[in-house]
């Protein structure tokens, strides 16, 4: 595999940062353009668990109206899903399970996550 530029590189983490900081219409204009909408960085988070994370519900619907996978996983078997859990992000939650995603899924789950960090209201939206 040949190593990537350093163009390339800060390109990829300039995307991070806008999944992140929830700058959906440049983020969707290069997944328009070609950028994966299941990128992941060096930890496995794709833009959907950063924007998901970091409570960017419009980012996350934009994302998964795009193609981003609502079950992918990070190196730690965490989801997009999950991380909207932990955050305690009620809309970014329902947009998720509107989209598929598994409150089962990853390691820990949505639910055990929910469960572990006594989120009832969390758990609720989940069942």
């Amino acid at each position: 595999m040949t190593p990537l530029d350093e163009e390339t590189i800060a390109y990829a983490h300039r995307m991070f940062d806008l999944a992140r900081f929830g700058h959906t219409p440049e983020l969707i204009a290069n997944v328009t353009a070609g950028l994966p909408a299941n990128l992941t960085n060096d930890r496995g988070d794709t833009l959907l668990i950063l924007a998901a994370y970091h409570d960017h519900p419009d980012t996350v619907d934009a994302l998964l109206t795009n193609g981003a996978d609502p079950n992918r996983v990070n190196d730690r078997g965490q989801t997009a899903l999950s991380a909207a859990v932990f955050r305690q992000n009620p809309v970014t939650v329902m947009t998720l399970l509107a989209a598929g995603a598994d409150p089962d899924g990853g390691t820990p789950s949505a639910l055990a996550t929910a469960d572990y960090f006594r989120l009832p209201e969390m758990a609720a939206l989940l069942r």
